[in-house]
């Protein structure tokens, strides 16, 4: 039963039935603004850490896989999912984490790897050619696309970026890190 309010007194009524819920292509879609704290030009959507989005009864259950288990990012990412689905109008959330399978930089999709080298951010492999193992790659700069750039510090402005430099533009940028 859904409490509602009708002229100053409390009223019980049914839930909307299950033809009035939001469809999941729908939900999809708003899950496509929520930005990723840490990176915002891309959504939590691009990133592929979005794993799943259900109905199970009257709760929408949205699945994320946190890019690594010890994210800092993650409490905030699943209040904003919850938020924005909220607003449209989604009162019973529930934001579920799965970290079997573990998230891998492989989820993240062609268009979010060209967002990020827009945004100034080295994508993984998709923006790398990487030579022997993942642990040396050749970057590409995402600002000249020179390939003589060198890593700087395998620790970046968040757990999951490298701060690298190009020598032929002379800039710093960030490289997110392949998982």
């Amino acid at each position: 039963m859904v409490t509602a309010q009708r002229h100053g007194e409390q009223i019980d009524r049914p839930p909307p039935p299950a033809a009035a819920r939001p469809a999941i292509d729908q939900v999809w879609s708003w899950l496509e603004e929520v930005p990723d704290p840490e990176i915002p030009v891309v959504s939590v959507v691009d990133l592929g850490i979005v794993r799943a989005v259900d109905w199970e009864g009257d709760d929408l259950v949205v699945t994320v896989t946190p890019t690594y288990s010890g994210c800092p990012a993650t409490a905030v990412i699943s209040l904003d999912i919850a938020e924005s689905i909220r607003r449209h109008g989604v009162e019973k959330v529930r934001i579920r984490s799965q970290l079997s399978p573990a998230w891998t930089t492989d989820w993240i999709g062609a268009a979010a790897r060209e967002k990020l080298k827009a945004y100034g951010i080295a994508p993984p492999e998709g923006g790398a050619r990487c030579v022997g193992d993942l642990k040396n790659p050749v970057v590409e700069c995402p600002r000249c696309g020179s390939m003589a750039t060198e890593q700087v510090s395998r620790f970046g402005s968040t757990p999951c970026k490298a701060s690298w430099r190009c020598r032929d533009c002379l800039e710093p940028f960030d490289y997110f890190k392949s998982f």
